[in-house]
């Protein structure tokens, strides 16, 4: 059973291509939700956690973030900060099929397609300039009509561009386009997302998509950035952060649930990849968003 189901919100978008809102801290705004469209976010002030997906991490003034459509996030400020904050956030959303249908009518426009595949894990723009960052989405602000949609438009070209993309969850996971090797990679990864738990060998996954284990080695780690068993611990880890927060399950249950043979080996990949253990996680993540929503009732 879930405890922290995120809240699903519509965004009303009747009258305008593009929406953008900015808020303070604290707002009932603030909470572990998701939505279909795009969010281009920027925090303005104070510092805390932020959650994308399976992702926990710190977040200060400046940070810069890109969620892809339904992916449940949120931004918790540190209790240290006591005193109300006038403007915390900048955004801006958007939604798929209006990029899709831009790209499709100007073909340069297809630049965007890698940023918007990788923010379907979350993305933060690690060193990206907040006084840029802030004067676009003011200028977004303060427009209407086709200006609004241009300036969005440069500010997204912007982020598209910039060399320190850092992903954030392994709840959603890029499908590789382009070659047909790719494309077989791209059925072995959906397999691997089906069926983490399984006993899932570099041999048989190799035979998947027709290749040789030594090339099928290559052109895997050419797509994802990972060698194959990172990979798949990368997946089996991410499901696990989702059932250490969303459910009672015991950590032995969870460590067997999602494909591990031992509780040391999935402690060890675990602090490896989160920085904690998978009780400090759990501490953490139901610490953090439990406290927001009894600040809420």
């Amino acid at each position: 059973m879930s405890i922290i189901a995120p809240e699903i919100e519509i965004v009303d978008r009747a009258s305008e291509s593009i929406r953008y809102l900015e808020h303070g801290w604290p707002t009932e705004l603030c909470r572990w939700h998701t939505h279909k469209e795009y969010e281009l976010h920027l925090i303005v002030a104070t510092r805390g956690k932020a959650f994308v997906g399976d992702y926990i991490g710190d977040f200060q003034p400046g940070a810069l973030f890109l969620t892809g459509p339904n992916l449940p996030h949120n931004w918790i400020t540190d209790e240290v900060w006591t005193e109300p904050v006038e403007v915390r956030d900048m955004m801006v959303q958007f939604d798929h099929d209006g990029i899709e249908q831009l790209m499709t009518a100007f073909g340069e426009f297809a630049e965007l397609r890698t940023m918007l595949d990788l923010a379907q894990s979350g993305i933060e723009f690690v060193g990206f300039d907040a006084d840029v960052a802030r004067s676009h989405l003011e200028t977004i602000r303060d427009t209407r009509g086709t200006r609004r949609i241009m300036a969005f438009l440069e500010f997204l070209l912007a982020a598209s561009s910039w060399p320190q993309k850092e992903p954030l969850s392994v709840l959603k996971l890029i499908q590789p386009e382009g070659s047909r090797k790719q494309a077989r990679i791209g059925q072995v990864i959906d397999n691997i997302v089906e069926n983490f738990a399984d006993d899932i060998s570099l041999d048989a996954a190799a035979r998947m998509a027709g290749m040789s284990p030594t090339t099928f080695s290559r052109n895997f780690q050419a797509v994802t950035g990972n060698r194959f068993v990172e990979f798949v611990n990368r997946v089996r880890i991410g499901q696990a952060c989702s059932m250490l927060y969303a459910t009672e399950e015991q950590i032995s249950s969870i460590c067997f649930g999602v494909g591990f043979q031992n509780l040391a080996n999935f402690n060890r990949h675990f602090l490896k990849m989160k920085g904690m253990t998978p009780s400090e996680f759990r501490e953490t993540a139901r610490g953090e968003l439990m406290r927001q929503v009894g600040a809420r009732q």
